[in-house]
């Protein structure tokens, strides 16, 4: 069994206490050695002494013992699972705050997530001048695939979209579901010209997936806006910019890359 600070202090505190009525039964040891018919009136009121003394003490080892203690070790007790209860609580917070930044369909970050995240980057690389790339998408013709094959072959395309962008992002890139078939890349750190040729991978690598469901067997493209930070403009701008640049590309004939 494990004890507490304060059952340990406890325990201290008796063995001081018996060892108080030790001193002043050795005391009286000694009382009764000394005695002499002269001082006897004087022994007596000191031997009076020494027995309430132990009295007294005797009596507080008693109460300590199956008072005090049963009272601490109750508290203890109730501390430990308040601990625990607290413990169990705050694990449990801090999965409610990761479900409510995560995409519950595709496992990725929300939008919740990519806005705040997005105003951090640009607060932080503000500070250290230094590049940011954002890269919005969206499905081309993708209500045509709900409305073709069902919503069920529409979760696994996005699913599986999901898991290229995972794929070709760095693990410091932030890449966000921000609804229906829209998605975010954050990419830190790159120009323009090599934001372009990262965005044109990406589009690449999604008309590559074969989606497999059941028996249906289809592929998807996306229309990729492409926008470098100005190092001025708020999250707000800044993802307005890369949001035209998107729909340009969807008024181009999709499939394609557009970069401010």
């Amino acid at each position: 069994m494990r004890f507490h600070k304060a059952e340990i202090a406890f325990f201290v505190f008796m063995l001081l206490l018996m060892a108080a009525c030790g001193a002043l039964y050795i005391a009286l040891q000694g009382l009764d050695a000394s005695h002499t018919g002269a001082l006897d009136s004087v022994h007596a009121g000191v031997r009076t002494m020494i027995y309430a003394a132990g009295g007294l003490l005797f009596t507080g080892i008693v109460f300590g013992a199956f008072f005090i203690f049963p009272l601490i070790r109750t508290q203890v007790q109730e501390g430990g699972k308040l601990r625990e209860m607290t413990q169990t609580l705050s694990a449990r917070s801090e999965t409610l705050e990761q479900a409510a930044l995560t995409d519950g369909l595709t496992g990725m970050q929300n939008r919740r997530y990519f806005d705040d995240a997005l105003k951090e980057y640009l607060n932080e690389f503000r500070r250290i001048n230094k590049p940011i790339g954002l890269l919005v998408l969206d499905l081309d013709h993708f209500k045509s695939v709900n409305d073709t094959h069902g919503h069920d072959v529409g979760d696994q395309v996005l699913r599986e979209v999901a898991g290229c962008l995972k794929n070709f992002t760095r693990y410091h890139d932030i890449a966000a579901r921000l609804g229906g078939e829209e998605f975010a890349v954050v990419a830190p750190n790159m120009d323009v010209e090599s934001l372009a040729k990262f965005a044109e991978r990406i589009r690449k690598a999604v008309s590559d997936l074969v989606i497999q469901s059941g028996n249906v067997r289809l592929k998807v493209t996306t229309s990729v806006g492409v926008a470098v930070w100005d190092g001025h403009e708020d999250a707000d701008g800044f993802y307005r910019r890369a949001d035209r640049m998107l729909y340009q590309a969807k008024r181009q004939g999709r499939n394609r890359v557009c970069a401010a």
